[in-house]
């Protein structure tokens, strides 16, 4: 995608501008202020991606008028050197930009409520879904997200069984939408004596967090509630308590957990935000899903299901079955360094 290309994803915001301009002129735009806030949001974020482009669009015009200055001069060194810097410069605020503008979807902005599911592999399958847990929190703190589990549950021997965890920030579920399916392990097991090669499986699902415009209906009577004593990760700050929820909601069979807060209410509230989120992605899947008869990311935990996997042995190497790219530096993609395929993925996907 070239700066010249972004026009037309830049003709869209622009309608979409309007649109929302002219919900905000409505006499009773200001009768449901939590959704004005939100289309004043909207528009906020759209004006500063148009007005980051005439930045550049200028910034580009400026440099092609210096160069074609000197374009028959002979350039001292230092000139030269100042223009390649600006030139540098333009094109690495030109890729961010046009990553920002991938990151046009309806709920792109939002943050994003990460779950992972260990599958086939039993106790190495666990602590292979704790590692991903450590994966995407050192990614969210190397692209500055706030990440904190909402609820887990740990293995029989080690690792973790599930998890779900919040990771906040600017376009935080634009970035981490593709990493919605199966992760494969393959590495010499730190839990077999015999020390043989295991394959193993974790299940990773994304979806926004609901935002306060998003309508999104849960009776009561389609609730069951149990409540319990939190465990695990938290140590001192877990209350002892039976504090931690755990909400099933019947219709869909979605159970969802949050055992971090201090009390059983603020546990019950962000239960209820997490089931919100995955009632409001079930939504959009089945939309998805009629309009392309295949729902083709969500997929059996085991073989041949698979997104990405993680090669440990006997070669290292990370491979996306998407894009078919292969990573050789396995320490620093599980380390959370991995923005530069997150981004590729965008592109594919664009």
């Amino acid at each position: 995608m070239k700066l010249y290309e972004a026009i037309f994803d830049l003709e869209r915001l622009e309608v979409e501008l309007q649109d929302l301009i002219s919900k905000s002129e409505k006499n009773d735009f200001w009768s449901n202020q939590q959704a004005a806030q939100l289309v004043l949001k909207d528009i906020s974020q759209i004006n500063k991606k148009l007005d980051l482009f005439g930045s550049l669009e200028n910034d580009l015009t400026e440099l092609k008028e210096i160069s074609e200055l000197y374009k028959d001069e002979e350039v001292d060194n230092s000139t030269s050197k100042e223009i390649e810097e600006s030139l540098s410069d333009l094109k690495k605020s030109i890729e961010a930009f046009e990553v920002k503008i991938m990151l046009s979807g309806r709920d792109d902005n939002k943050n994003a409520i990460l779950s992972i599911n260990s599958g086939a592999g039993g106790t190495e399958a666990q602590d292979w879904a704790s590692m991903l847990s450590r994966m995407y929190f050192r990614y969210s703190e190397i692209n500055n997200f706030k990440a904190e589990f909402l609820d887990f549950l740990d293995g029989e021997e080690a690792g973790l069984k599930n998890c779900s965890i919040l990771i906040k920030g600017e376009f935080a579920y634009g970035y981490l939408k593709n990493e919605i399916g199966v992760h494969r392990l393959v590495r010499i097991s730190p839990f077999d004596s015999n020390k043989r090669r295991h394959t193993s499986f974790a299940s990773v699902s994304v979806s926004p967090e609901v935002e306060l415009d998003i309508d999104v209906e849960v009776e009561e009577k389609d609730l069951k509630i149990d409540t319990f004593r939190a465990a695990g990760a938290g140590g001192q700050h877990v209350n002892k308590t039976d504090s931690a929820v755990r909400i099933t909601h019947l219709p869909s069979g979605i159970v969802v957990g949050c055992q971090n807060q201090r009390s059983q209410h603020q546990n019950k509230n962000a239960a209820m935000k997490i089931l919100s989120s995955k009632l409001y992605d079930l939504e959009l899947e089945k939309i998805k899903t009629k309009e392309e008869k295949v729902n083709s990311q969500k997929k059996e935990i085991g073989w041949g299901s698979q997104v990405r996997s993680y090669i440990l042995h006997p070669y290292r190497m990370v491979k996306d079955h998407r894009t078919d790219t292969e990573i050789g530096d396995v320490d620093s993609f599980l380390d959370g360094s991995f923005q530069d395929l997150i981004e590729k993925l965008l592109s594919s996907e664009k």
